[in-house]
């Protein structure tokens, strides 16, 4: 957690005493930043939600969310000040762990269209149809806490590889077909790549047809280009080794997203679930040992 606050949760009877506190974070952020009315910002949950407050070494509310009766999170807000330095994970994280701790199974959410990729990556993946409130845009978003998270469509892979690729420390490892077109070429998962090797991560892929993405110009080549010393592609050869039917990505610290067939994006991923983790390094690792360097990537001079 970034210095400089706190997260403390409020009593499950103590609202009427955070009453002021949250107020005055939710107003700024929501009813005068964003235009939302303030009868609709302020409802009748509230008294009956679960709440998290964040505060600045002076003890000022700094930031504000909450669990609703309905097992879903909301009102998360940041004074824009503080926005950047890790105030608003630390209030979904701290939401997340009383979540479990009261036992719920799922937690869901919905989510303003342009922070759909901060909620990815804490492990929230969308579901259903977006709808407009207050004149701005929703997707709702769901987490199976302590559990597989089943991945169903096309939105829900891009966002299960942003969680992945974020919870990683140092090191990634990718097996896809052909570098997964409709997935690893869109901009958010380029940019949580982007993001993850310029601050120090490595990134191994293995391709089971490295000449596709190499005809259709890959957006992923193009970064490994330029980041040659955090990207390293090889080809995979071997009979045994290309008829594997599957595809993922795992990290170093139990985040993976699993496709049993490499062609499709419906699979499943979880952010903590090392002993799983360990078995996709398990299959990663030889496959890696056997497979050639891509050397045809390096003289591509795009």
């Amino acid at each position: 957690m970034a210095t400089g606050f706190r997260i403390e949760i409020a009593p499950a009877d103590g609202y009427a005493a955070a009453l002021p506190e949250l107020r005055a974070v939710r107003e700024a952020v929501f009813v005068r930043e964003q235009q939302v009315p303030a009868e609709l910002e302020l409802d009748a949950q509230d008294p009956l939600c679960r709440h998290a407050l964040a505060r600045d070494e002076q003890g000022r509310v700094i930031g504000t969310g909450r669990l609703t009766p309905e097992r879903s999170l909301g009102r998360l807000a940041v004074h824009a000040e503080w926005r950047g330095r890790g105030v608003g994970e630390a209030l979904l994280r701290a939401l997340v762990t009383l979540a479990a701790e009261l036992g719920w199974r799922e937690l869901t959410l919905n989510a303003q269209t342009q922070t759909t990729g901060f909620y990815a990556r804490e492990g929230f993946l969308p579901f259903g149809d977006g709808f407009v409130v207050a004149g701005i845009d929703h997707q709702p978003m769901r987490r199976l806490l302590d559990a597989v998270n089943p991945v169903e469509s096309r939105e829900a892979a891009v966002a299960a590889l942003q969680g992945v690729v974020a919870g990683a420390r140092r090191q990634l490892a990718l097996y896809s077909r052909e570098l997964d077109p409709g997935l690893l070429d869109r901009p958010e998962a380029v940019a949580a790549l982007r993001r993850f090797a310029t601050g120090g991560g490595q990134v191994r892929v293995l391709l089971q047809d490295p000449a596709a993405p190499q005809r259709a110009i890959a957006p992923l080549l193009n970064l490994g280009q330029r980041l040659t010393t955090a990207f390293e592609f090889r080809a995979i050869e071997e009979p045994v080794d290309r008829g594997y039917p599957s595809a993922y990505i795992v990290n170093d610290l139990g985040g993976w997203y699993f496709r049993a067939l490499g062609h499709r994006f419906e699979g499943e991923t979880r952010l903590d679930a090392p002993a799983r983790a360990r078995q996709l390094r398990a299959l990663f690792d030889p496959v890696w040992e056997r497979a050639r360097p891509c050397s045809e990537y390096r003289a591509l001079g795009i």
